[in-house]
């Protein structure tokens, strides 16, 4: 098994975060530094330990929703002292370190996964696994419907990035405010806003509602609940991961 994995598997961290952990010299198999991510370990022999702390595979992961509210970050801490995701969790569950998958800025709330799989939050926000995301949006501004029909063909964004077509689902239109259901499989760093930005269109509200096969349900702002066998079962399997 390549070392980024083992420690991704492992629950320390995210793949991404276990390579930058390997390149910088703080991770050790057999007591000898590896800076190379790719270096094969045989998990049953080889003794692996990140920043002299010896880690194991884990055979049960922790994997919650979390509805997030606005004005929370999306961070295990936060330098300004801001209230944290973790903030939210109770000691049970900061105990097993879960971290989050991908982000939710600031003034955007609702799904936010947490998982202790490191090889699952790298897969579920790698590009090349087109995870579709679907968010709720409400906007103001004019000529709503032909903007609208601007995101649904593919657009560029002022910074020169191309985003895909989205899929958009109308649910309420009056004068010049609109609520829409938009889906995305691309996930560009704050990518509505910057289509709506673009597109002269004003946010009133941005909240995901679903993130591959997972939904909120029921889930109120800032709370939380596992992840059921089912939804589990599914989600690794989209992913290749069973």
């Amino acid at each position: 098994m390549r070392l980024n994995k083992f420690i991704a598997r492992s629950g320390f961290s995210s793949r991404r975060k276990a390579e930058e952990l390997i390149t910088a010299g703080k991770v050790k198999v057999n007591h000898q530094v590896v800076k190379e991510p790719y270096f094969q370990v045989k998990p049953e022999q080889d003794q692996v330990y990140v920043n002299d702390q010896k880690i194991h595979l884990q055979t049960r992961h922790c994997h919650i929703v979390l509805n997030k509210p606005i004005e929370v970050v999306t961070t295990l801490k936060d330098p300004q002292q801001r209230k944290t995701v973790y903030d939210l969790l109770p000691a049970s569950i900061k105990k097993q370190r879960p971290f989050p998958v991908g982000r939710l800025d600031y003034f955007s709330e609702g799904l936010l996964l947490l998982t202790t799989d490191g090889e699952l939050c790298y897969r579920l926000t790698h590009p090349r696994y087109k995870v579709k995301k679907v968010y709720q949006v409400t906007v103001k501004g004019k000529q709503i419907r032909t903007k609208l029909r601007v995101m649904e063909q593919g657009m560029i964004l002022q910074e020169g990035d191309r985003v895909l077509p989205a899929q958009i689902n109308i649910l309420e239109h009056k004068e010049d405010l609109t609520v829409f259901e938009i889906t995305i499989k691309q996930g560009l760093n704050r990518q509505i806003r910057r289509m709506c930005r673009d597109l002269e269109l004003t946010i009133l509200k941005l909240k995901r509602i679903q993130m591959g096969n997972i939904r909120l349900l029921n889930t109120k702002p800032g709370q939380y609940r596992f992840l059921s066998s089912k939804e589990i079962k599914c989600l690794y399997t989209s992913l290749g991961l069973r």
